[in-house]
């Protein structure tokens, strides 16, 4: 007997302690000792310190995965991303991991490269809910109906590049970010200005394309620019897919001077092209990136910058408050930054953006 509560069974006579006997030593459920020891909310400060004492005088050391079972819950996040090999995304996914590490949360990563496994996985919440106490979806785009099917069930939901009122996000003003890019190569002189990124979408008109697509116009259509569909190519967010839209341009009968790439990665595959084809970068042709890629100092790439891996962290804090039931939902906007750097420069009436 400790003094604390009623007889436990003796650690060492039938093996470790468990969670149990501290439950009973600190006359309290087992779901309460689980929240106490991993200091989460809504226990009250006298009962917290009764478990420790009990914990500390049992010599307990919790074993994560019964813990976890008898609080009802996994701590574990699921995180659905669309394509895991991605810079964009393994920096979304570092940062939400750290915060959810430091709070004790697990993360499950899946997959979703299509539509459909995107609906499946949103659709299937009764069998992923086993496994997870929240989600973060990250750059997936969610219909009505999924939007109430999640709702429906009580489902937390944070999200990463759109915003759904009932649940938490973090998002970019994309449309903004793109007209600031663009009127950067606007401001040098450039009329004749490109664009290479992903392809137009009428099913989720507010995607990450369509966003940036109509800051590019905007900002042409405020300079008084006529909008030349020629000088617009789709692409995939890679390097592959910028070399593939340079090489287009290129090949057009009066090439842009310069060029917004969607993402940095699509920029470095443009930058390739252009030098394979004998130009100078920015004598002949200047490019601006987007996203503040790791390598984007090392390649001189001028930018603009979007906090990426604080998005991920800003998500994870949000999905953690309403698991705990600290808050609601809550919205967050992040600031871009435009970063000059050697790939853009004044235009030259001698540049004819051709080899």
């Amino acid at each position: 007997m400790t003094g604390l509560g009623r007889t436990a069974r003796v650690p060492g006579a039938g093996g470790p302690a468990t969670i149990e006997d501290v439950a009973n030593l600190a006359r309290v459920s087992v779901a309460t000792v689980s929240r106490a020891l991993r200091d989460l909310p809504n226990v009250a400060a006298s009962t917290r310190l009764r478990v420790r004492d009990a914990a500390a005088a049992l010599n307990y050391r919790p074993d994560p995965h019964a813990s976890r079972l008898a609080a009802g819950r996994t701590f574990t996040v699921g995180m659905a991303v669309p394509f895991l090999g991605r810079w964009y995304f393994s920096q979304v996914i570092a940062g939400a991991h750290a915060v959810l590490a430091e709070a004790g949360y697990d993360l499950l990563l899946v997959g979703v490269d299509t539509q459909a496994a995107a609906r499946r996985f949103v659709t299937e919440w009764a069998v992923i809910q086993k496994r997870v106490d929240g989600l973060i979806l990250a750059d997936l785009r969610l219909d009505v109906e999924e939007i109430d099917e999640l709702r429906s069930v009580g489902a937390a939901v944070a999200t990463i590049g759109a915003r759904y009122a009932p649940f938490s996000s973090v998002t970019i003003d994309n449309r903004a970010a793109a007209t600031l890019a663009v009127q950067h190569l606007i401001d040098l002189g450039h009329r004749r200005i490109g664009l290479i990124g992903g392809a137009p979408t009428i099913a989720s008109p507010n995607s990450v394309p369509n966003e940036r697509r109509a800051g590019y116009r905007h900002a042409l259509a405020s300079a008084g620019i006529a909008h030349e569909p020629t000088l617009e190519t789709a692409s995939d967010f890679t390097v592959e897919g910028g070399a593939i839209g340079m090489h287009r341009l290129l090949a057009l009968p009066n090439p842009p001077s310069a060029v917004f790439a969607m993402s940095d990665e699509i920029a470095m595959g443009a930058m390739q092209v252009v030098r394979q084809a004998g130009m100078r970068i920015p004598g002949d042709l200047s490019i601006i990136g987007f996203d503040g890629h790791d390598l984007a100092g090392v390649a001189a790439l001028t930018t603009i910058h979007q906090p990426v891996e604080r998005s991920g962290a800003l998500a994870a804090r949000f999905i953690i408050d309403v698991m705990q039931e600290r808050t609601g939902a809550q919205h967050a906007v992040e600031d871009v930054e435009l970063i000059v750097r050697g790939t853009t420069a004044r235009f030259s009436p001698g540049a004819s953006g051709r080899p």
